[in-house]
């Protein structure tokens, strides 16, 4: 084990946590984990840093097969599709990986096999015969995610055999209260079977010294809280094999059927990742996992604290080859318009149709996410809250700022930096002021601060707006020629600043701002840096041409908002219908029973509401051996103008009976829809009234 203990790294590998593939990505995986990540690896790279931003595909574990049976395709077929939604994702969200790989690659079979055989051979393991639980009618132990059951220390009942989705606790399948098998259904039994576990107990003191000593005041409360409970609990040990066909075999004799468990196998991913990269821009990968001088930092979701910070780093510790992460800035939860995000009930908002539904504003959402990034508590993502963040931030303050000055820059000098003449005081305060903004804003991404950092960025555009609405050149043109030049090279300068400092957050917008304000890297032009916002006095020279004014920001309009609203509110409904229970058939009759029943075709002549009542409608019907009067609880689905020639089932032989004090003559058949309204049970093609159904 190899401990960093040096304040200017020499080099940074900054790992995003291995999303599955089991599904596509949604905007809880990118503020929980993959933008604050991307905002740090191009921070870095702004400031000259040598940076391996690294992630890659997960693609082993029980849910793949899981997946596969249901959809009656191969486990590769289900992660070969993922995969590619996944990586697309992050490519047009510009999320800057240095290298994505994915868990099925030979580099990482390779290095997964390594790092278990040298540990076992070194005697890292404990073998032990332990019961599981057995799935007799599937003729197979059941893995983690093909148990079902309740939480033991929550009561969720639809835990699974690893971890609680609702209270993120981790726990043994055999754990589980009332367990079931998710192949069959059926109860499992319990059968022995050999297996390797990693001895977490054994590491406690080291945890202990590192975490708990070490990081007490660097590491996020959450995540040092969390540590802290586990180690306080006292460890146990942790198989790292299991029992299953899909995986990478375990590398020693008598280990038939057996796998490296995913979790111990995916943080490898990390590694073999890294290696890919670095064969291929022919780079030493060791560097970037066994120097000292290397600056290691996990971005993960709260749900992987565990993984990332007791058994990842116990795990390295054990091999002894490899340096132990400087951080894990963990984040908590985001939900979605209160209710917890959940890919299994589509309650979610995904990259793929967000990118269908607004095109080419990724920037927009990814600074909603870390305006409300779920730092140190759960928060929730509102499409409400998303359309103010566009329209009163990025439109009436960045976009604003950035057009005016373009757009007189333009006008007054044909799109040509003027020269400035004596700067005021306030012109100097400016200047100077901006020249801060990078260090306030690197400060806050050093510190995992990136909700702060991001309301610094937005704060140097109202600096902007501020100083244009304070010297308003558009009138001090009418009156001195001279003094508004000097105006607008000064906001030109803040322009600039703004194409530098706003790249980690809104990449997109900063390069379409770098082509206006025509300053991308070329032969006339050199790349702006961030320490160029402090040192230099100029970062756009007098005389330099830009382009003409281009819109960074759209308004979005509420009716695009209702949209999405609705959309939610449709899976609600459709989850709801799902979850509904449907009745239990009722007591068996004969079929002279259901003869009785006198089902005939009726037409609505007439409707009213009945006075005083939310549900009930007094219907005029027509069933072809006469007109009748039907009172019917269709209120609330239904007015009585639209139903008026409405085709119905009636049953015509029900004894009749006041509802309300109107004597009701039949019963109208109805059925339920999947959005909880009622719907008529109605002949295909028109029929003559009266018709039986039979």
């Amino acid at each position: 084990m190899k401990r960093n203990t040096m304040s200017a790294p020499k080099r940074y590998t900054i790992t995003a946590a291995l999303p599955y593939t089991n599904g596509p990505i949604h905007i809880g995986h990118l503020a929980g984990v993959y933008v604050p990540a991307d905002i740090y690896a191009r921070y870095l790279r702004l400031t000259g840093n040598d940076v391996a931003y690294i992630s890659g595909s997960d693609e082993h574990g029980a849910a793949i097969p899981m997946r596969a049976k249901k959809e009656g395709v191969s486990p590769q077929v289900i992660i070969d599709k993922y995969h590619t939604i996944i990586k697309k994702s992050f490519s047009d969200f510009g999320i800057s990986f240095d290298n994505y790989s994915r868990t099925s690659a030979k580099i990482h079979h390779e290095t997964a096999s390594e790092f278990f055989t040298k540990m076992y051979n070194d005697g890292e393991f404990v073998e032990e015969v332990s019961e599981q639980l057995y799935d007799a009618e599937a003729n197979q132990f059941l893995a983690d995610r093909f148990v079902v059951g309740t939480c033991p220390k929550c009561g969720f009942e639809e835990s699974y055999g690893d971890q609680c989705e609702s209270c993120g606790t981790s726990h043994n399948a055999t754990d589980l209260i009332n367990p079931k098998s998710a192949i069959t259904g059926n109860v499992p039994t319990i059968k022995e079977t050999k297996h390797w576990f990693l001895p977490l107990d054994k590491h406690e003191a080291f945890l202990r010294e590192w975490v708990l000593e070490g990081h007490k005041k660097d590491w996020k409360p959450n995540v040092y809280g969390q540590v802290k409970s586990w180690v306080e609990d006292g460890l146990r040990p942790r198989a790292v094999t299991r029992d299953l066909d899909w995986g990478i075999p375990v590398p020693v004799k008598d280990a038939a059927g057996k796998v490296l468990y995913v979790w111990f196998d995916a943080p490898i991913g990390y590694i073999s990742s890294t290696k890919e990269w670095a064969a291929r821009e022919g780079k030493n990968w060791e560097d970037y996992w066994k120097k000292d001088d290397t600056k290691l930092v996990h971005f993960i979701g709260k749900d992987n604290i565990v993984f990332h910070c007791i058994i990842f780093p116990s795990m390295l510790k054990a091999h002894g080859d490899y340096i132990l992460p400087d951080n894990v800035p963990a984040n908590e939860f985001l939900n979605l318009e209160g209710n917890k995000l959940s890919t299994s009930k589509n309650w979610a908002v995904w990259l793929h149709e967000y990118l269908e539904e607004f095109p080419n504003q990724q920037d927009v959402l990814r600074y909603t996410l870390t305006a409300n990034a779920p730092e140190s508590k759960d928060n929730d993502f509102t499409w409400k809250d998303f359309q103010t963040k566009n329209n009163s931030e990025l439109v009436a303050i960045f976009g604003n700022f950035i057009n005016r000055v373009v757009v007189l820059t333009n006008k007054y000098y044909n799109g040509i930096i003027p020269a400035p003449n004596d700067f005021s005081e306030i012109d100097e305060d400016v200047l100077a002021a901006v020249k801060e903004f990078p260090n306030t804003i690197g400060k806050s991404i050093e510190r995992y601060r990136f909700r702060e950092a991001s309301q610094e960025l937005m704060s140097l555009a109202r600096l902007g707006n501020k100083y244009l609405a304070d010297e308003e050149p558009w009138k001090v043109i009418k009156l001195d020629e001279q003094r508004t030049k000097t105006i607008m090279y000064v906001a030109l300068q803040i322009a600039a600043a703004l194409a530098v400092v706003s790249e980690p957050f809104l990449p997109f917008t900063s390069i379409k701002l770098k082509n206006i304000l025509n300053v991308i890297p070329g032969e006339t032009n050199e790349s702006l840096i961030w320490k160029d916002v402090t040192e230099k006095d100029v970062l756009i020279q007098e005389g330099h041409q830009i382009n003409k004014a281009e819109l960074l920001f759209s308004k979005i309009e509420d009716k695009t908002i209702d949209a999405q609203l609705e959309k939610l509110q449709a899976t609600k409904l459709a989850n709801e219908q799902a979850n509904k229970v449907v009745e239990p058939q009722k007591e068996t009759i004969d079929f002279e029973d259901f003869t009785k029943l006198d089902i005939r075709i009726g037409t609505i002549l007439e409707a009213e509401k009945v006075v005083k009542t939310k549900k009930l409608l007094k219907l005029k019907v027509d069933v072809g051996i006469d007109t009748r009067t039907i009172v019917s609880g269709i209120a609330e689905s239904f007015s009585p103008e639209e139903i008026i020639g409405q085709q119905v089932a009636v049953l015509v032989n029900l004894a009749p009976r006041k509802i309300r004090g109107v004597e009701s003559q039949g019963m109208i058949l109805m059925t339920d829809t999947p959005d909880g309204k009622l719907a008529f049970m109605e002949p295909e093609k028109a029929v003559k009234n009266g018709q039986q159904v039979s």
